[in-house]
């Protein structure tokens, strides 16, 4: 993930006028191939997390993820290792921590300001043991960068975030059971606990490549807002499922349209500011009457 969000040359070409430009910007092409999938992918993931009430799990794998990067960068691994290998592993720390492979609130609360502490103790032990550190990589993390990736980062941002949306409807119908009832879920054979891991390890991977979208602070404006539209514009739950990834994916093009169009907007600032304003948009009509999901009936 590069830090050089803010370049000369990349300015210089925003401020240009109009947007149709843009997509003849190579710059340009590789934040929307990578922001698509990667907003597909939270979509999806976001909208499990939203109706298994795991939205604080989403939190605290945002500070993960910023501490995991600067541990890498640190010890002068590679930054996306350290994402992962972050994401993942807590992830999975606090489903075994939990109940059924559920995160539980009060094992993320105890650690969760502790892990952000230690991401400031790596970002100081980079910036001071290597000659080559800076305070840039810290401020990439946590705000991201994506019209600074290259050719090759797009791509493996686009293809993981295929691979969690592909995962995450390979499992779907079971997790929508397994949201919905748990025990009548697990009494009718449903592997729960197996599925509430696999469904923690979705959220770090997503996590992880999500923290060059839009950065480890408003990782989980991405991975909620959507989720929390679709829920309240539909009771039906695969209709939400898909709605919820279409918005997201709607959310990240009209969030680097409005950084093409007005250059000193962040593209993680217009992504988020385009994503809250669709949230509040849905207050103006009455949400759907809820209705038990089909997938809790048979």
């Amino acid at each position: 993930m590069s830090s050089g969000m803010s370049s000369a040359p990349a300015t210089a070409v925003l401020a240009a006028p109009g947007w149709a430009p843009a997509l003849g910007h190579p710059f340009f092409q590789h934040a929307l191939l990578a922001g698509t999938a990667i907003a597909a992918a939270a979509g999806l993931v976001g909208y499990f997390l939203v109706l298994r009430a795991q939205v604080f799990t989403g939190d605290a794998l945002s500070h993960v993820a910023f501490t995991g990067a600067l541990a890498a960068l640190a010890f002068g691994a590679s930054l996306r290792i350290g994402l992962y290998a972050g994401t993942i592993a807590f992830a999975l720390l606090l489903g075994v921590l939990g109940k059924r492979g559920r995160a539980d609130d009060v094992v993320i609360g105890n650690v969760f300001s502790w892990i952000l502490g230690l991401g400031a103790f790596f970002l100081t032990l980079y910036t001071t043991s290597r000659s080559a550190g800076n305070g840039n990589a810290g401020v990439g993390v946590l705000f991201g960068s994506i019209f600074g990736l290259s050719s090759a980062q797009a791509l493996t941002a686009a293809l993981v975030g295929l691979g969690i949306c592909v995962a995450v409807l390979f499992v779907a119908r079971p997790l929508l059971f397994a949201s919905v009832d748990e025990a009548v879920a697990a009494a009718r054979g449903v592997p729960v606990r197996v599925l509430g891991f696999v469904f923690l390890a979705l959220v770090g991977a997503c996590a992880a490549e999500a923290t060059q979208a839009v950065g480890s602070l408003l990782i989980l404006g991405l991975l909620a807002a959507p989720a929390g539209a679709a829920l309240r514009l539909t009771a039906r739950p695969f209709t939400a499922l898909g709605l919820s990834a279409v918005l997201a994916i709607g959310e990240m093009w009209g969030g680097l349209a409005l950084s093409y169009a007005v250059p000193k907007t962040p593209p993680s600032f217009g992504i988020l500011a385009v994503a809250t304003a669709v949230y509040a948009a849905t207050y103006l009509r009455r949400p759907p009457g809820r209705r038990r999901p089909a997938a809790a009936e048979g």
